[in-house]
């Protein structure tokens, strides 16, 4: 089944590529302002830009995708990601839109783990729980841009330091977040990081897509394929229980292509009750450390499809369950439940605390990675330029 979804989305890649902006320049790098933070700091962003009519800005502030333009199957592009068009409203609404989230990306049970014998306790930011790492996370610090440069792929790097104690975690952790944008239509985003002393590292990103773009339309319609037969059951505070559970005959199972909004409100699970709809860490089939398909999102309205391809060995899906239409982003649009979803690929939440999950440690001499790809096309073929 995997093998034809791979071929399908190769050949409309390539079809894509065709239609859109042939014989426009390659992959470009640009660097930009984007505004200020209330206490004078600048934050700058560095645009990516490709033949295929694609363009990302990736700003300093949370090393953020705060906007990503992907064309529908007419050719017309439209921002797929929420966000704000200023960076104050980063700051002032903290929802994660586009950031780069760690130094442990998802929750830590009451904010408390164990390392070598030694109990180390983080600040804790949910319900009690540590989540996304912390009150000042890597989504709210300024990063710096270490290099960018133009070709294909156009390529993006930016560096953060996160010092010894940081949010209560042990060593001093040098971290990147590298942005790359070919002309094939992959945007790669790869997080690194190394440590001076034992810690524990899960880094990712947390974006919000709608492939629908700026029409206001959910994403409940959106057809999603999560490549995972098992997912980890979580408790009332959305803590992993332990278990790993088999998605078959529940609300789970997104092996074959199914519409959000089929089972988002399913009552009869406990586990969607918990999180008003779907805020779940699936355990992604085939071999951790190589790249592979973790998840397919289509959009029937724009023809927009989004693969994204993963090394991790988890994928949480969260469908944009708290968003209540009282953050104004993007043009004063106020977003609302159902109106993006989150996939993030990364290690399984609570890990540190959870002996039979892959582990989040990291040693000096170690480095972390994390790498994952976003591939796009449309479900329309292109058709070859007229001969005039």
């Amino acid at each position: 089944m995997l093998r034809g979804f791979r071929a399908l989305a190769a050949a409309l890649l390539v079809g894509t590529a065709m239609l859109l902006n042939i014989g426009a320049r390659a992959a470009e790098a640009k660097r930009e302002p984007f505004g200020a933070l209330a206490d004078g700091r600048q934050i700058e962003s560095v645009i990516l830009s490709n033949k295929a009519g694609i363009r990302v800005r990736i700003m300093t502030l949370g090393a953020a995708i705060q906007s990503l333009s992907v064309p529908d199957r007419s050719g017309q592009a439209g921002d797929i990601v929420l966000g704000f068009d200023s960076p104050q409203g980063y700051l002032q609404n903290p929802s994660y839109f586009g950031a780069t989230v760690g130094r442990f990306a998802n929750r830590i049970a009451k904010g408390r783990f164990t390392l070598d014998g030694k109990d180390y306790t983080l600040a804790t930011n949910d319900h009690g729980n540590h989540l996304h790492g912390g009150l000042k996370g890597f989504d709210k610090v300024v990063w710096s841009i270490e290099s960018f440069k133009s070709a294909s792929p156009a390529t993006a790097v930016f560096s953060y330091t996160s010092p010894d104690g940081e949010e209560g975690y042990p060593g001093t952790l040098h971290v990147t977040a590298s942005y790359s944008l070919n002309d094939a239509a992959t945007l790669r985003v790869e997080f690194k990081a190394t440590t001076d002393k034992s810690t524990i590292v899960n880094i990712s990103n947390h974006s919000y897509f709608n492939l629908s773009a700026e029409t206001g339309a959910p994403v409940l319609s959106h057809l999603l394929l999560v490549n995972a037969s098992k997912y980890t059951p979580v408790d009332a505070g959305l803590i992993p229980t332990g278990e790993l559970r088999a998605v078959a005959g529940t609300p789970f199972d997104f092996r074959k292509a199914t519409a959000i909004g089929t089972r988002v409100r399913d009552g009869r699970d406990q586990q969607i009750r918990y999180g008003r709809g779907y805020d779940h860490n699936f355990a992604l089939d085939g071999t951790v450390g190589e790249l592979r398909l973790a998840a397919r999102v289509a959009d029937p309205s724009s023809g927009r499809i989004m693969e994204i391809f993963s090394k991790a060995p988890g994928l949480q899906f969260y469908s944009g369950n708290f968003l209540d239409a009282t953050i104004a982003g993007k043009g004063g649009r106020l977003y609302r439940e159902g109106d993006a979803l989150v996939l993030e690929p990364q290690l399984f939440p609570d890990a540190p605390n959870q002996k039979s999950f892959p582990s989040a440690r990291l040693d000096p001499g170690s480095t972390y990675v994390n790498t994952m790809e976003y591939r796009f096309s449309t479900d329309k073929p292109a058709r070859p330029p007229e001969v005039k």
